[in-house]
């Protein structure tokens, strides 16, 4: 992992995926709502990013609805939830997309939430991670599925300065939600 202590602050990717959207017939992409799945697991991500002390100074959340219900349902979990900016470049984003939002990023913005889609958050965590603790790189290349959270750290002075293999992938996890039993 490139940058030590003193290259700048400690600083967080936290990546979550938007949590199980529903397919409703005649609903453009970019409008699917979550599934009664997803709307149990986002409040779940939510507490588990709490539980984590990992909560953002800022979010950037797609524009696609199932991404927008994700973070309402998470953010509603913390007290009092950091600012959010829903851009619509993180829909159906690759890679340099995505790491260009994410380098636009102000420098007092120390942790930062990216809630978006799949394949481009996966790849984005395999390109910037040059390493991960314990098997989260294996879990990562295998599957990175709906509601998964992904924290990336690394010591950078400002967020342009984040670079391919420069971050050390140190959590993944998938919260899930409990089916209410009648």
């Amino acid at each position: 992992m490139s940058g030590r202590k003193g290259a700048g602050p400690l600083r967080r990717l936290i990546i979550l995926r938007h949590a199980k959207s529903a397919w409703p017939t005649g609903v453009p992409d970019h409008d699917r709502p979550l599934a009664p799945r997803g709307r149990r697991d986002a409040p779940a991500a939510g507490r588990a990013l709490a539980e984590a002390d990992c909560l953002p100074d800022l979010a950037l959340c797609s524009t696609a609805v199932r991404a927008r219900q994700t973070w309402e349902l998470a953010s509603a979990q913390w007290g009092t939830p950091p600012p959010v900016h829903h851009d619509p470049r993180v829909y159906a984003a690759e890679v340099p997309d995505l790491l260009h939002v994410v380098r636009e990023t102000r420098p007092r913005v120390e942790t930062l939430l990216l809630v978006g889609h799949n394949p481009g958050l996966e790849e984005l965590i395999l390109d910037l991670a040059g390493d991960g603790m314990d098997d989260t790189l294996e879990r990562v290349r295998v599957k990175f599925p709906t509601s998964a959270i992904a924290i990336l750290t690394w010591y950078g002075p400002t967020w342009e300065a984040l670079v391919p293999g420069a971050a050390l992938l140190t959590a993944v996890t998938v919260p899930r939600g409990r089916k209410k039993t009648p």
